[in-house]
This record gives structure tokens, sequence and C-alpha cells, in this order.
């Protein structure tokens, strides 16, 4: 399968917040896509991120799309503030969703797109019944709450079963990955059937600009 004209979406866990939006004015000029804005609460996963008002100061910051991942154990309690800080989509995880549907229905209500992750102990079959009601999967290909992380590669099968299954369903319902994404894999998340990849520290990191790395991410796109 070609690329399908795959997205990419810096997170900036990584990026120097020092300069971020230098940083994030860089990686916008350099062709990325959307942001992806990781949220961690320091119980669904160890790490403590940072809360809706930096999601409000970078949405001053940038004209792409927002999508912000929520690694939180309520994610009820937090979609209206990242909402009205300026994301256009939510992306909850399953596995701190006990009432999908009450969160999705949430998520329609404020405006937002609905996306829901899957964790990789989590299956496909998990979320197969929603797929009507969202925009987005999101298939973690590392275990979520630390960037840097190596790809677990076995886990873009869970990207062709959701193909299949959108497919079959005639729906439009986006595929996201997240976790590891570099220029020597991207091409095989986009093989898979990928509309969206996450880009963390392969975008920010301390050998390359931005720039550089987005050019090199699109590069290895192109070839392949």
């Amino acid at each position: 399968m070609a690329s399908r004209g795959l997205l990419i979406a810096p997170s900036i866990l990584t990026a120097d917040f020092g300069h971020l939006e230098e940083q994030a004015r860089a990686a916008e000029a350099a062709g990325a896509d959307l942001w992806h804005l990781d949220v961690m609460d320091g119980h669904f996963v160890p790490a403590i991120t940072f809360g809706a008002a930096i999601v409000e100061v970078f949405r001053r910051t940038t004209a792409l799309p927002i999508e912000v991942h929520l690694m939180v154990a309520n994610p009820a309690a937090q979609l209206r503030p990242f909402a009205e800080a300026g994301a256009q989509r939510l992306i909850f995880h399953h596995e701190a969703a006990p009432e999908p549907h009450a969160l999705l229905e949430a998520t329609r209500a404020l405006g937002c797109e609905r996306g829901i992750a899957i964790s990789p102990g989590t299956p496909v079959a998990a979320v197969a019944p929603l797929l009507g009601e969202l925009e987005q999967v999101t298939v973690m290909l590392i275990e979520p709450g630390r960037g840097g992380q190596p790809m677990m590669p076995e886990l873009l099968e869970k990207v062709r079963e959701l193909r299949a299954l959108i497919g079959a369903a005639g729906l439009a319902t986006r595929i996201e990955v997240d976790g590891g994404v570099k220029a020597h894999n991207v091409a095989i998340c986009a093989a898979a059937g990928t509309d969206i990849a996450v880009a963390g520290s392969a975008v920010f990191n301390a050998s390359q600009t931005p720039a550089e790395a987005i050019a090199e991410l699109r590069a290895a796109l192109a070839s392949a």
C-alpha cells in the first residue's frame, strides 16, 4: 500500500520547552500537519506533563490543528478544560474508560473530534464496536507514558486489522500510530494502513533541527 498521504503529527514531549515557540514554528514551517500534545497525570501513567493552560498558550502559537492525547485516569473530568483550551480532537484511552459511549458523546457535545487510544495489551476487538462513533483510533506502538522508546513493530498488525474493519464498514475513521516512529520505520507504518504518525523524538532531538527531521521522514515515505 502506498503512503496514502500519511500525516505527521509532532509531539512536543522531547522539545526544548525553553524555546518551545521557536521549535514549534520551525516544525510547522517544515511541513508538520498537526500537533499531538500528550497530557499525563501521574496516575494512568507515572509521568506528569502539563495541563490545559499550556495547550491554550500553544494554541496561540500555531494555526495547525491540535489533538490532545489524554493519558489520564479520569478523562471525563478533563474533556471540557482541554476543549476550551483549543483542542480540535480529544483522544482518551480505552483502558481508562469504563463507559466509552458517554465520553464520546461528551466529546462530540463539546465540538471536538473523538479519538480513542489503545495500549499494547488492548486488542482491536475492544474498540471495533465503537468505530462508527469515532473520528480516530490511536494505536500505541509502545507502552504509554514515556517518550524515546523503540517501536514494537508487531503491533502494526492492529493497524492492518483496523484498516480492514474500517474499509469493510465503509467508514472514514482515521488510524494513528504513536510510539517509536522514526525515519527508518515510518514507511512500514504507512504500508500497514496508517493515516497519521505521531513523531516525538524523531522531530525534536539533539542531532537535527525540526526541519531536517521532518524532511527525513518525508524522504523516507517518498522513497518507500
